[in-house]
C-alpha cells in the first residue's frame, strides 16, 4: 500500500508532464506561419494545433502530412506550407530556373479567399483605383485596398515614375483585377484577387505563349527581357517577379509579401 501511494501519484505526474510536452511541441508556430501572422494581420489571429486562425474564428489546415507530392500535385491541392517549399530570392535572376522551380506559383486558393473575397462581388467590392506612374504614364488601375496592396502599388507607382528611361515596359498594363481561371487549368489566378500587376505584354515573355500550349510538364526555354531595376523596385514593396519561374511569366507581379521577408 504504502509503494503504491507513492506510484501512482508519480505515474499521473509523468503522464501530465508528457501530455503538456506534446502540446507544447504540437502548437509551435512554424517559422513560415509567422510570417503570414505577421504579413495579413487585418485577418489573421494566429496559430494553434496545425491550423492558421482566422480573426472570423475560421481555421485553415497547416500541414496536411503529405510530404511526397508531385509537382502537378502541389499546384492542385497545396496545404499552407506547401507554399512555402521553394525559396524565393530578391537576388537578380542570371540563370534559368531548374524545371518546375516556381517560388511562389504553388496557391492554396481557399487562403486568399480568405484574405480577399470568395467571390468575384466579394473582390470587387474592396477595388479601388490607382494612377499607375502619374508623371510619365498617368494610367488608371483598380487593385484591391486590403492588406495594404494599393498602398503598396503606389509606391512601386512612385519610384518607377522617376525613370521615365523605362516607359516603354510600363505603358499599357497588360492586366490587374480579373476574375479568371490560369489559362489550361481549373486554379484560380490570383488577379481573380486585385492583388497582380502586368506591364507591357509588347515587352514580356510567357511560358504558354513560348510553347504554345498548356502543358504544365513541358520543357520550357527561358526567356525574359524585363530590367532587373523594375524588378527589385517592385519586390521592395511585397511583390514578387514571375520571370523567377520555370514557368515564367515575367509581365507579372503579385503581392506576396509573406515570401519577400
Amino acid at each position: 500500500m504504502p509503494f503504491a501511494r507513492f506510484v501512482m501519484p508519480l505515474l499521473l505526474l509523468i503522464f501530465f508532464c508528457a501530455d503538456k510536452l506534446s502540446a507544447q511541441k504540437n502548437d509551435i508556430v512554424p517559422p513560415s506561419a509567422k510570417k503570414l501572422v505577421a504579413c495579413y494581420p487585418d485577418f489573421i489571429a494566429g496559430y494553434a494545433d496545425n491550423h492558421l486562425i482566422f480573426k472570423d474564428g475560421s481555421k485553415l489546415l497547416w500541414d496536411d502530412g503529405i510530404s511526397n507530392k508531385t509537382y502537378q500535385q502541389l499546384l492542385d491541392r497545396p496545404d499552407l506550407k506547401d507554399m512555402f517549399r521553394q525559396a524565393y530570392s530578391k537576388n537578380a535572376q542570371t540563370q534559368s530556373p531548374e524545371k518546375n522551380f516556381d517560388p511562389g506559383r504553388v496557391r492554396n486558393e481557399a487562403f486568399f479567399r480568405k484574405i480577399y473575397g470568395a467571390t468575384k462581388p466579394d473582390v470587387e467590392k474592396n477595388l479601388v483605383t490607382v494612377t499607375w506612374c502619374p508623371k510619365t504614364i498617368g494610367q488608371q488601375v483598380k487593385v484591391t485596398r486590403l492588406n495594404s496592396v494599393a498602398q503598396q502599388l503606389q509606391k512601386v507607382s512612385a519610384e518607377l515614375d522617376e525613370h521615365p528611361e523605362l516607359k516603354k515596359y510600363l505603358t499599357g498594363i497588360g492586366g490587374t483585377f480579373n476574375w479568371r481561371n490560369i489559362a489550361g487549368t481549373h486554379r484560380l489566378s490570383l488577379h481573380s484577387f486585385g492583388i497582380t500587376v502586368d506591364i507591357n505584354t509588347k515587352y514580356s515573355d510567357y511560358w504558354q505563349w513560348t510553347c504554345k500550349c498548356t502543358n504544365e510538364d513541358i520543357n520550357t526555354s527561358y526567356q525574359n527581357r524585363i530590367p532587373q531595376i523594375i524588378i527589385a523596385i517592385f519586390e521592395k514593396h511585397g511583390f514578387i517577379w514571375g520571370g523567377k519561374w520555370y514557368h515564367y511569366d515575367t509581365m507579372h507581379f503579385e503581392y506576396r509579401p509573406e515570401l519577400l521577408n
